[in-house]
């Protein structure tokens, strides 16, 4: 339920990832092969010759020296700057408000996830087989969705968690008087070994 571009996340953790693997596959060979670190040393000293050559065909006075040089770095400045947008825009999705209704003259009605979240608290308080629960709203594309956070007491029936969670559920579609998106999830946490066991029914 965020707005991340999941797949152009992957293509940039994915490209990072094999420029660093073959780095250290390139170290690793260089270490341990006789002729890699030669081959190293003669591609270096290549390149550093064509940099100098390419520094040269666009001169500038001391101590910049050449105009790539001021182009590399605007490159890598605007890299960052488009770097710490992209980091930025990720996530997200989250709102302060599950529903939202307008009433024209008569004003506007706003249910707060905090409310929605200390009445789901609330009905399943009585229940020993959650340990914990967490509310929050966010926005998807086909409106505002709520997602709910049962963290499991060990040994109980993820069945019916599952029909509890729905029940509650219902009962916020009641009282919302419309139905609301929802995501459940059931969890285990540190808590579950420390509350005692129940046996699965």
């Amino acid at each position: 339920m965020r707005n991340t571009n999941r797949a152009l996340n992957r293509i940039l953790l994915s490209v990072p990832a094999v420029v660093l693997l073959a780095a250290g596959a390139a170290l690793i060979a260089a270490g341990t092969l006789p002729g890699a670190a030669e081959s190293w040393t003669t591609t270096a000293a290549s390149a550093r010759d064509a940099v100098r050559e390419l520094a040269g065909t666009a001169p500038l006075p001391d101590p910049v020296r050449s105009w790539w040089l001021v182009l590399a770095v605007a490159v890598l400045l605007a890299g960052a700057i488009l770097g710490a947008a992209w980091i930025a825009s990720q996530g997200g999705g989250k709102t302060p408000r599950l529903a939202e209704d307008s009433e024209g003259i008569a004003g506007r009605t706003v249910v707060d996830a905090g409310l929605v979240s200390a009445a789901v608290k609330e009905a399943l308080r009585g229940n020993p087989d959650v340990l914990a629960t967490s509310v929050s709203a966010w926005e998807s594309r086909r409106g505002t969705a709520l997602r709910l956070r049962l963290e499991a007491r060990k040994g109980a029936c993820p069945r019916e968690l599952a029909d509890t969670a729905a029940r509650v559920l219902q009962q916020l579609d009641a009282w919302l008087g419309h139905p609301v998106p929802a995501l459940v999830r059931i969890t285990s946490g540190p808590r579950t070994q420390v509350s005692g066991s129940r046996e699965a029914r």
